[in-house]
C-alpha cells in the first residue's frame, strides 16, 4: 500500500506539472501579447495626435496677416523666405501655399508636384516613389480666406520615414514600422528595410483580431511578435513590434524550474507521506472503535488513545471534543424539545397535523382546550370524526383551506356545543410517496363574532340615534326658512325649542361616542380640583329642563344642609348628570317624577338619580355597565340609545377613584348612583 501510495504520488505530480507548464507558457504568451495590445490604443492616439496637430498648424499658417499681404501681393521671394520661417518655427517637414487654380506658389521642404494642392479634406497621405524608395508624408490643409473669399491655400505635413518610427518607439517603447499598401516604408529598427522585408512572418495563434493582425518573425536571430493595425487612411498601416527573446528565455526557465521543483517536491513528500502513514497507522483501531462507541450511544466515555504521533493525538483530542459538543447538543435538544412541549401546552391556539389520509396525527394542548377532545381519543384517527361542520354538508376535511389561506367554520365540540373555528392551513415536506402532510392552525373565534354581531347593532343604534335628531333639525329648519315670517311667536318658541332639544341629545350622543373612544384607547384624563356639586347639580338640570318640559316630567332635588367641595373635574361630573338624567327621562313615563338626593358618608359624597321606570330585567342585570350591549328595561317597547351612557359615567367615576351602582326603587323604576371624594380640609 505504501509503495502504490509513492507510484501514486508521482504520477500525480507528473501529470499536474504538465498543465502547469503549459499555463506558463501560455501566460507569458499572454502578457507578451496583452503588451502589444496596450501599445495598439496608444499608437493610434499618437497619429490621432499628430493629426489634430497637423491642422491645427495648418489653420494657424493659413490665419497670419503676413501670408494674406504676400500672397496678395504676389511677392514670390518673400513668400517663399517667410514660409522657411513658418517651418522652422512649426517643426514642419514641409509647407505649401497653393493659388486658387491648384498651383504651387512657393514650398519649402520637401519638393512637391501640384499633386499636392489637389488636397480637398483637412489631412491626406501623399506619397511617390523615388529611387525606388517610397516617400510617405501626412498633409493637412487650411484655406487662407480674405475680403471673405478663398485667395489660396497652405499645406503643411510631416514626412512618415525613419525618424518618424523612432519617435514613436520613444513614446510607446515599442518597436515601430509604416506600410503602405502593404510595402514597408519605414522602420526604427537599425536594421535596413531590405533585411526587414524578407523576414519570414507567421501567423500568431490567436490569428487577426477586430483590432488587427498578429504575426510572429525572426529578425537577425531575435524573435518577435507584431501587431499590425491600419491609422489614418486606407492603404496605410502600422505595426508595433515586441522582442521577446527574454520572455522566451525566462519562460524556458521557469518551466525547468518548475519541473525540477514538483518533482523534488513528489519524492520528498512520497517518503516523508510514507513515514507518517506507518506511524499514523497504529492509531486506526483506537480511533475506530471510540467511533463504534459513538453510534451506539456512548458519550460519557473520553476518547483515550495512547501515541507518539502528534497528527493521531490531534485527531483524538479532535474526536473527544467532538463528544462533548455533542453531548451538550443533545442535552441542549432535550432541553428545548422540553421548552417547545411547555410553548405548544402554553399556545392558546390549537395546532393539529393531518397526515396524507387526513388522519390526526398530532395534537396540541390548545386543541384540547378548545375543541374538548383529548389527545388519546383522536390520534391516528380521521379528523371527520371529530369536526363535524354545523351549517354544510360537507366533511371537514372538504373545507381545509389551502397554504397561507384562511377560513371560518361552524363546528359541533366534544360538548355538542358549537363554536367558530378560524383555520389556517400549512403544508410540510411531502411525508413518503403521497400528499404532503398539513398543519391546521385552529382558533375560536366565537366571541369575536359575537362582538362583530354586537358592533353591527351598536353602529345600527347610532346611525338612528344620530338620523332621528337629525331628520327632526332638517324640518325645523326648513319650516323656519319658509314660514318663518307666518308663524307666531309661540310657533316660533315651540320650533326653537325643538331644534335645541335636538341639539341636546346630539351633543350628548357626540360626548359618549367621544369618551367611549377615549376609555377604548386608555387616553380618558381627569383633572380633578375642589368644586361645588350643587353648581354642577344645577347646570345639568337647566340643560335637561327642556327635555323634561317636553314629556311634563318633574325634577325634585334634595340636598342636605351643609354640602362639602368635592375634588372631581367639574366637566365631567356634569357629563355624568347629563347621562344619569338622559336615562331616566327616557325610560320614565311621562308626568313622572325623577329626583336628585345627595348624603355624605365618611369623606365621600353620594348623588342618587331616582326614575320610575319598570326597572331592568333580571337577564340585563349584570351587563348594565357593559359597553355596547342596550340595557332595555321594557322588553315589549323598541330598544333606544347607542348603549354607551353608563359605561362612560362608570369610567368617569372610577377614573375619580369613586364607585357606581344601582338599585331598584321602592315603588317601581330604579336608583342610579355614584361618590365623589370630599374636599379634606386644610
Amino acid at each position: 500500500m505504501i509503495f502504490s501510495a509513492i507510484v501514486l504520488v508521482l504520477l500525480t505530480a507528473a501529470v499536474a506539472s504538465l498543465p502547469a507548464i503549459w499555463l506558463i507558457s501560455r501566460q507569458l504568451d499572454r502578457q507578451a501579447w496583452a503588451q502589444l495590445d496596450q501599445g495598439r490604443p496608444t499608437t493610434q492616439a499618437l497619429y490621432t495626435a499628430r493629426e489634430t496637430e497637423l491642422i491645427s498648424l495648418a489653420t494657424l499658417m493659413a490665419q497670419r496677416p503676413t501670408l494674406h499681404e504676400l500672397l496678395l501681393k504676389k511677392d514670390l521671394d518673400a513668400l517663399q523666405d517667410y514660409l522657411q520661417t513658418l517651418q522652422i518655427g512649426a517643426r514642419s517637414d514641409l509647407v505649401i501655399v497653393c493659388d486658387t487654380s491648384g498651383s504651387v506658389v512657393a514650398s519649402v521642404g520637401y519638393e512637391m508636384s501640384a499633386e499636392a494642392c489637389a488636397l480637398n479634406k483637412p489631412t491626406d497621405v501623399y506619397s511617390d516613389i523615388r529611387m525606388n524608395i517610397p516617400r510617405v508624408l501626412l498633409l493637412a490643409m487650411s484655406p487662407v480666406v480674405g475680403d471673405d473669399a478663398d485667395i489660396g491655400q497652405v499645406i503643411a505635413g510631416i514626412a512618415l520615414n525613419n525618424t518618424f518610427a523612432e519617435q514613436m518607439r520613444a513614446q510607446t517603447g515599442l518597436e515601430h514600422t509604416i506600410f503602405l499598401d502593404g510595402q514597408l516604408v519605414s522602420t526604427s529598427f537599425s536594421s535596413d528595410l531590405d533585411e526587414l522585408s524578407k523576414a519570414t512572418r507567421q501567423m500568431a495563434t490567436d490569428g487577426d483580431t477586430t483590432e488587427g493582425v498578429r504575426t510572429i518573425f525572426n529578425l537577425l536571430g531575435e524573435p518577435y511578435y507584431a501587431l499590425r493595425l491600419p491609422i489614418i487612411d486606407e492603404g496605410l498601416e502600422a505595426e508595433v513590434i515586441l522582442g521577446v527573446g527574454d520572455i522566451i528565455a525566462t519562460r524556458q526557465r521557469l518551466v525547468w524550474t518548475l519541473a525540477g521543483s514538483i518533482l523534488s517536491i513528489a519524492v520528498a513528500g512520497s517518503i516523508f507521506g510514507a513515514y507518517l502513514a506507518r506511524r499514523i497507522g497504529s492509531t486506526f483501531t483506537s480511533l475506530t472503535e471510540a467511533a463504534e462507541a459513538f453510534s451506539k450511544g456512548d458519550l460519557d466515555t473520553p476518547v483515550m488513545v495512547e501515541t507518539r504521533v502528534r497528527e493521531a493525538s490531534l485527531v483524538a483530542q479532535a474526536l473527544d471534543s467532538a463528544r462533548v459538543d455533542l453531548r451538550r447538543t443533545l442535552r441542549q435538544v432535550q432541553q428545548e424539545k422540553a421548552w417547545t412541549d411547555q410553548l405548544l401546552d402554553g399556545i392558546v391556539e390549537g395546532i393539529v397535523i393531518l397526515d396524507d389520509s387526513r388522519r390526526i396525527t398530532f395534537f396540541s394542548p390548545g386543541a384540547e382546550r378548545i375543541t374538548g377532545w383529548r389527545r388519546e381519543q383522536v390520534i391516528q384517527r380521521s379528523c371527520d370524526e371529530f369536526f363535524r361542520p354545523v351549517e354544510t354538508k360537507d366533511l371537514f376535511r372538504d373545507l381545509i383551506p389551502s397554504p397561507g389561506r384562511r377560513c371560518r367554520i361552524l363546528v359541533e365540540l366534544a360538548d355538542r356545543q358549537q363554536a367558530t373555528l378560524a383555520i389556517t392551513g400549512a403544508q410540510l415536506a411531502p411525508s413518503g410517496a403521497g400528499e404532503a402532510e398539513v398543519v391546521l392552525v385552529i382558533r375560536d373565534i366565537s366571541e369575536e363574532e359575537a362582538v362583530h354581531r354586537l358592533l353591527g347593532h351598536f353602529m345600527a343604534n347610532v346611525s338612528h340615534e344620530f338620523r332621528t335628531p337629525l331628520s327632526s333639525l332638517a324640518a325645523s329648519i326648513e319650516l323656519l326658512m319658509d314660514q318663518a315670517s307666518d308663524l307666531t311667536y309661540s310657533e316660533l318658541h315651540e320650533l326653537l325649542n325643538s331644534l335645541h332639544l335636538g341639539i341636546l341629545g346630539l351633543r350628548t350622543l357626540v360626548d359618549n361616542l367621544l369618551e367611549s373612544g377615549n376609555i377604548e384607547t386608555g387616553h380618558l384624563r381627569v383633572s380633578p380640583r375642589p368644586m361645588d356639586l350643587a353648581e354642577i347639580i344645577g347646570e345639568a338640570a337647566r340643560i335637561m329642563q327642556p327635555l323634561l318640559d317636553k314629556r311634563d316630567q318633574f325634577l325634585s332635588v334634595e340636598l342636605p344642609k351643609t354640602i362639602p367641595m368635592v375634588h372631581a373635574d367639574p366637566k365631567r361630573v356634569l357629563q355624568v348628570m347629563v347621562n344619569l338624567l338622559s336615562n331616566a327621562n327616557l325610560y320614565s313615563p311621562d308626568g313622572t317624577e325623577i329626583s336628585i338626593r345627595v348624603k355624605i358618608q365618611d369623606g365621600w359624597v353620594q348623588l342618587n338619580v331616582a326614575d320610575r321606570g319598570s326597572g331592568i330585567l333580571s337577564e340585563h342585570r349584570d351587563d348594565v355597565f357593559r359597553r355596547f350591549p342596550h340595557i332595555d328595561s321594557r322588553a315589549d317597547e323598541v330598544q333606544q340609545g347607542a348603549g354607551l351612557g353608563l359605561s362612560v359615567v362608570k369610567a368617569i367615576i372610577e377614573a375619580h377613584q369613586g364607585q357606581v351602582g344601582w338599585k331598584d326603587h321602592p315603588g317601581g323604576g330604579s336608583i342610579f348612583w355614584f361618590t365623589l371624594p370630599s374636599k379634606r380640609e386644610e
